[in-house]
């Protein structure tokens, strides 16, 4: 029965993914039939694929004992950070829907949208600690994973969107918002990099797959965030674009990774996992 329904969870958020898949390419294709219909797209998809992910991520850290253990833990803030998302992507939609007025760049949105940055460290740090992830940098692996990683990172993110970048001494939130979001993003990215690198030695490779998915839905995520940076730094955000269709990509890979997890504690019922 457990299975099952993490089957029709999958079906759910597959199909979810493909409908809202249809209607952006629509929009590219056919342009807009109804007046706001690319507004419309933003409130809808934000909401429904990450709520959908936060809602499961609950339900998975229930499953596995709450705020009790490791994995409870780490399956709640992935979960809040989801939410986050979803606040971030109802204020930016509310913006154009509701006010009328352009976006501001820092607004409340970015109370949710930078906010699921500590939310997704917290989360996959205790991905990494059940998995058995140790962080004194003991090992030459454990230093790449370390620094190379989100150096490597940040250095593709400056060439491809910020090269002409300068910095705005009148607005310090929005020049600390500006490098918050790169540096916090490749710190959980280089976190869940070596969450993946160790799953084959966590509780017999069970969770490789789920971790894989959580893994690609940061780093999508990592690039939503600066390709939206980049277009918004340079007037080219437009909404229901390639932008939207990336944080719709990572919510849905995200999405992926927590029913996996929400699954992944009936198959290994008799298998001890880490306790806070």
């Amino acid at each position: 029965m457990k299975v099952l329904q993490s089957s029709r969870l999958y079906m759910l958020a597959l199909l979810t993914f493909v409908i809202l898949t249809a209607w952006w390419v629509k929009i590219q294709a056919l342009g807009y039939w109804i007046e706001d219909e690319q507004y419309f797209f933003g409130i809808v998809y934000g909401p429904v694929m990450s709520g959908f992910g936060g809602v499961v991520g609950v339900l998975a850290s229930r499953r596995w004992g709450g705020l009790k253990s490791v994995m409870g833990k780490s399956l709640f803030f992935l979960a809040l950070g989801m939410f986050a998302q979803t606040w971030g992507q109802t204020v930016f939609s509310l913006y154009n829907l509701i006010l009328r007025v352009e976006v501001p760049y820092p607004s409340l949105a970015d109370v949710g949208y930078f906010g699921a940055i500590p939310l997704y460290i917290v989360g996959i740090s205790f991905l990494a600690k059940a998995a058995g992830v140790r962080f004194g940098l003991k090992s030459a692996g454990s230093w790449f994973m370390a620094i190379a990683v989100p150096l490597g990172l940040l250095v593709v993110g400056y060439v491809l969107f910020l090269k002409n970048y300068t910095v705005d001494l009148v607005s310090p939130l929005t020049t600390f918002l500006d490098f918050g979001y790169p540096l916090g993003q490749a710190l959980y990215v280089s976190i869940a990099l070596m969450t993946f690198g160790m799953s084959r030695k966590f509780l017999g490779g069970v969770m490789r797959v789920k971790i894989l998915a959580i893994l690609l839905a940061l780093v999508v995520q990592f690039f939503a965030d600066y390709t939206f940076l980049y277009q918004s730094l340079n007037g080219l955000w437009v909404n229901g674009g390639f932008g939207d269709y990336l944080y719709l990509a990572a919510y849905f890979l995200m999405t992926l990774g927590l029913i996996g997890l929400f699954n992944s504690v009936s198959q290994i019922r008799n298998t001890a996992y880490g306790r806070a």
